[in-house]
């Protein structure tokens, strides 16, 4: 292992939920492992007005205590709150941010300096001006911008102008933590490091393909962020596009920086638009109401308490969204691409299901298509079902098996969560696992006609706790198929 370069990570929006659930836990874990050099500091930026030792306080409280990290060491996590330090910035007041940030950043312009942007996509630009209007930006900065950017393609060509004229692109880590998990890593090796597979990777062997990323919980407390968002921009937009890109690219020349997305790119150019009548033929939106959801009643989506007063704008708002996507190019002529997500399904679970052609003349009854399932969560792992003969004298009887790669069980280690493999990554300055400009306005570039199509449309209503609107399994099935609904 290389030596860690020492780092600044500065994150606006520091004492929010992502960074106490995901930002802080992660970094713990990469210090455990010794990838943070001894003088690495995440510094916290928010309006909170607490000192150091406030702030290490809160992080005890809501990330030790709160069981998000292991605690059976408590030198090592003496050492990485002694990492944390935090500022009180108001970015919107109109004050210099220089300050108190300036003057704990000054003399470590050498340092990579890491701006990572917690916050609403609306401030991404306001703070890239702010800093660099306080003199922070150096050569060796770079800023990572979380999701959604932008609501369509134009609020995202405008945030990319706004931070695109401060820092070059090189610079901007757009991130995607599905990109950060292991099984998406390991489908690149899967499909480019293993001969078997590329020879069927294609419109003659395939028959279809499903992404799915299904939820059992629903939006409480939520309702005023997915008013404006829904299942389409939240999770199709980047999460289930960028899935389909990794599945369907061709082999890149090399694995390196720029290889990977331009194949990605790719792919998302070649989709088939979707427009008009044919948005109302290949897709599906639905908004769960009330049912019983994991042994108890749950209320529907303009229910769920703690949430701001349902409008009409929440009664067009899907929590569920189905699409046929088509991939026109050589490779996957004729083979439709299946995406769905939604909350308040019967279980949670996100995987790839590729499914095989039949075979060309079975000689015998009761077969069924191979699957190759890549599941990316609750438990990582590949799964190949195949069909085998159950053992017995008398008739012969066959039944789907699967073959099972668990990553946990295989590799008898911890699992990395997703954003410690990423912000590792920025740190490195290795953009490979996130997304180019031209690759996320590419995904818009398709989305924004769908979002036209369906605007003062009402979803289907769906039951909590149940597989989605019928419309989905009629989508599926007018190709004479189903989805795949293993737990």
């Amino acid at each position: 292992m290389s030596q860690p370069h020492a780092a600044d990570l500065i994150v606006f929006g520091g004492t929010g939920d992502l960074a106490m659930r995901k930002l802080l836990p992660a970094l713990f874990h990469s210090d455990l492992d010794g990838m943070l050099a001894d003088e690495t500091r995440v510094i916290a930026l928010s309006r909170g007005g607490l000192d150091d030792a406030d702030y290490r306080g809160k992080v005890d409280a809501e990330v030790r205590l709160a069981g998000a990290v292991p605690d059976e060491d408590p030198a090592a996590w003496e050492r990485f709150r002694a990492r944390l330090h935090h500022v009180t910035v108001d970015v919107g007041s109109g004050e210099p941010l220089g300050g108190e940030l300036g003057a704990l950043l000054a003399g470590h312009e050498d340092r990579a300096r890491v701006f990572y942007l917690a916050s609403p996509p609306m401030t991404f630009g306001p703070f890239c001006r702010a800093i660099q209007e306080a003199g922070l930006v150096t050569p060796a900065s770079r800023v990572v911008l979380e999701k959604p950017l932008g609501k369509d393609l134009a609020s995202a060509q405008r945030i990319n102008d706004e931070v695109g004229a401060i820092f070059d692109e090189n610079q901007i880590f757009r991130i995607d933590h599905y990109l950060g998990k292991e099984t998406v890593q390991n489908l690149l090796v899967l499909r480019f490091a293993n001969t078997f597979l590329e020879p069927i990777w294609n419109s003659r062997w395939i028959d279809h393909v499903q992404i799915t990323a299904a939820e059992t919980v629903g939006t409480a407390g939520r309702r005023g962020y997915y008013d404006g968002s829904g299942a389409l921009r939240d999770m199709v937009q980047n999460h289930l596009l960028q899935l389909l890109c990794l599945t369907a690219m061709e082999p890149p020349l090399r694995n390196d920086r720029e290889a990977v997305r331009d194949e990605k790119v790719k792919v998302l150019r070649a989709l088939r638009p979707l427009t008009g009548g044919d948005v109302a033929l290949h897709t599906v939106r639905g908004q769960y109401a009330a049912g019983v959801s994991g042994g108890a009643e749950v209320p529907g989506y303009l229910d769920e308490p703690g949430s701001t007063p349902p409008t009409d704008k929440s009664r067009e708002v899907e929590t569920y969204a189905a699409i046929e996507a088509r991939v026109e190019n050589w490779r996957w002529a004729g083979v439709p691409f299946y995406l769905r997500t939604g909350k308040r399904l019967a279980s949670r679970r996100t995987e790839i299901v590729v499914q095989f052609k039949d075979v060309p003349h079975s000689i015998f009854p009761g077969g069924a298509p191979n699957r190759l399932v890549i599941r990316l969560q609750p438990s990582e792992g590949i799964h190949m079902h195949l069909v085998a003969k159950e053992p017995g004298s008398g008739e012969l009887r066959l039944r789907p098996v699967a073959l099972s790669l668990s990553f946990a069980d295989t590799f008898e280690t911890r699992v990395p969560e997703a954003y410690e493999r990423l912000l590792m990554d920025v740190l490195a300055g290795n953009p490979t696992l996130f997304m180019r400009r031209d690759e996320v306005e590419s995904a818009w570039r398709w989305i924004d006609p769908i979002l036209s199509a369906w605007e003062g449309t009402i979803p289907e209503p769906y039951v909590a706790g149940g597989t989605g609107p019928a419309a989905a399994d009629e989508l599926i099935g007018r190709g004479g198929r189903t989805w795949h609904e293993e737990g």
